[in-house]
């Protein structure tokens, strides 16, 4: 997506949270770049892994929005598809052995939009449903080996692309509010991952195996909140604003 971010920064980010970030540079449409992963992730960590995201995407610059899919670029939606549901599968086809093997793990499927609502294009809408279904059939085969599976989704998502978009920073993003009032309930990168590290840590998450899940709707069983402290139901406001039509009513942050 030629974003200025490197993995070195994420890992130095996951440092100075206090883990261990490891940056490696994987194409996640290359088997063989994913099984070695796997395999470095086997040799360094004695076999363990206890939980796999997949949140490979990439695939924004290839979505045309407001045109029917006969007028999509055809090249573009398939190059979408793969990117966003076969790099999931085949980094999961590798690293399910090492989850199953201790009968314990959990696998996160990240997608857009947790209902069976249309997404406005139907190339994203079939890699954010299909992601679901990801999850769905994970779920399936991996229960009777003790490992859970299941989507996760954002909200607004305030990604540093969203905030180019809006010209603003992450100590600024509410001067954006005035071109999109929408943007004053978005959440930051932290609410979701916050979701993930809830969920790993819930010796009961098997209870949730194969269903869709939203950040906000997680917020709220485990208690977290976002970066600020707030804690934004863009479910809340979707629903009755956006998709509703109506004026805001109270509090969705």
């Amino acid at each position: 997506m030629n974003r200025p971010e490197t993995i070195e920064e994420t890992a130095a980010q996951v440092t100075a949270a206090g883990g261990r970030g490891i940056a490696v540079a994987v194409d996640h449409l290359v088997p063989d770049e994913a099984r070695r992963l796997v395999e470095r992730i086997a040799a360094e960590a004695d076999g363990r892994l206890d939980v796999l995201v997949n949140d490979i995407w990439g695939g924004d610059s290839l979505t045309r929005w407001g045109v029917p899919f006969w007028e999509h670029s055809l090249e573009d939606g398939l190059r979408l598809l793969r990117v966003a549901l076969e790099t999931h599968l085949i980094t999961s086809w590798h690293a399910a052995p090492l989850l199953v093997a201790r009968r314990r793990g959990l696998v996160v499927e990240v997608t857009d939009g947790a209902g069976a609502g249309y997404r406005g294009s139907l190339f994203y809408d079939l890699a954010k449903a299909g992601t679901i279904r990801l999850a769905l059939g994970q779920a399936e085969e991996l229960r009777p080996h003790g490992v859970t599976a299941v989507a996760v989704t954002p909200g607004f998502l305030r990604s540093e692309a969203m905030l180019d978009h809006f010209e603003v920073t992450a100590d600024t993003w509410r001067d954006a509010v005035a071109r999109d009032p929408h943007f004053a309930y978005s959440e930051t990168p932290a609410y979701v991952g916050r979701a993930v590290a809830a969920l790993a840590a819930d010796p009961g998450v098997a209870r949730w195996s194969g269903q869709a899940l939203a950040s906000w709707q997680l917020a709220k069983v485990y208690g977290f909140a976002d970066a600020d402290g707030t804690r934004p139901d863009w479910g809340r406001y979707f629903e009755e604003v956006v998709e509703g039509g109506g004026p805001p009513r109270g509090d969705y942050r």
